[in-house]
């Protein structure tokens, strides 16, 4: 991605970019800019300062759809209850039977949302005709390929924001004005269900431990799923060619037993190959793997670590 890191880089005007092993961050002095925090749990941004190879990044503490470990423990309380409300009186009422279904169709509509990220995007911008409105002053520099207006442009519009609910942070960075590179974070222990709810027959709530292979599926549907659709809001906002999207994650090394950040799938994906796909009807996974791509998915063990494609 082009990043050229130190440990810090003061560029003027009481502005100054801080380096750790816990990723960048930019501390503001001028008024009228947003402070810039580190990776720990805190929202990140920094764009586009020239000379540094630091480029926008963004990142966010959203709690995840599932709602967080508090909101899995009043579920799995709820359904507790619920148990005994049963066993005690042969039966739930109106109101606690209503409240059960309405635990498992918010678990079922998340879990489909995970799979159905890329059937959104954004609006595609025509910089050829843009003359009004917040990006209209970018134009000319985005059609002469100026990287530093692309990453103003990422500033201005947020094309990823949205995608933060699901607890990724995104890095994008180029040193070629044709070509964009993404590096997100699955996070997939805050992002992905381990358990399984469902309706009984007499209306209280069942909690099971999802199978590995319905965790590792749910898991490839939602990266495959983010990578086509940060490739589509990339195409869609700026003229770039071809997008390279990285997928990281930390997972369990089998030959140490720790836990180490692996990168999991790299893809290529040009603007041309991506034109004529029906997003409503493919599968992600199945879709993702029509393009250049490094992954190694076993249904039973999930991903193992593969090398970046290269721009």
């Amino acid at each position: 991605m082009g990043l050229n890191f130190r440990k810090s880089i003061s560029l003027g005007n009481g502005l100054k970019l801080n380096l750790s092993k816990s990723g960048p961050s930019l501390s503001f002095g001028k008024s009228g800019m947003r402070q810039s925090i580190n990776l720990k749990g805190q929202t990140r941004t920094s764009v586009g300062i020239p000379g540094t190879g630091v480029y926008y990044t963004k990142t966010s503490n959203v709690k995840n759809l599932f709602g967080g470990k508090d909101k899995k423990a009043a579920a799995a309380k709820g359904a507790k209850t619920a148990a005994k409300t049963s066993a005690a009186s042969k039966g739930l009422s109106e109101a606690e039977l209503e409240q059960n279904r309405n635990i498992v169709a918010e678990y079922e509509a998340a879990v489909e949302q995970l799979k159905s990220i890329h059937k959104l995007s954004d609006g595609a911008i025509d910089w050829t005709t843009l003359t009004a409105g917040d990006l209209a002053p970018f134009a000319q520099s985005v059609l002469a390929g100026d990287i530093d207006s692309y990453f103003k442009v990422i500033e201005e519009v947020g094309p990823f924001d949205d995608l933060l609910e699901y607890g990724s942070s995104f890095e994008v960075g180029t040193d070629d004005p044709s070509i964009l590179e993404v590096e997100f974070n699955v996070k997939s222990k805050e992002v992905l269900p381990t358990t399984v709810l469902s309706l009984k027959a007499d209306g209280t709530v069942s909690e099971k431990e999802m199978t590995k292979t319905a965790y590792f599926d749910l898991m490839r549907d939602y990266v495959s799923s983010t990578i086509l659709r940060v490739a589509r809001d990339t195409f869609a906002l700026l003229p770039v060619q071809t997008v390279l999207i990285h997928a990281q994650d930390v997972q369990v090394n089998s030959a140490t037993g720790q836990d180490e950040e692996f990168t999991l799938v790299s893809a290529k994906i040009t603007r041309n190959q991506i034109g004529g796909i029906n997003f409503e009807r493919v599968d992600p996974s199945d879709c993702l793997n029509s393009f250049e791509c490094n992954e190694k998915f076993r249904k039973t063990e999930g991903y193992a670590p593969v090398d970046r494609i290269l721009p």
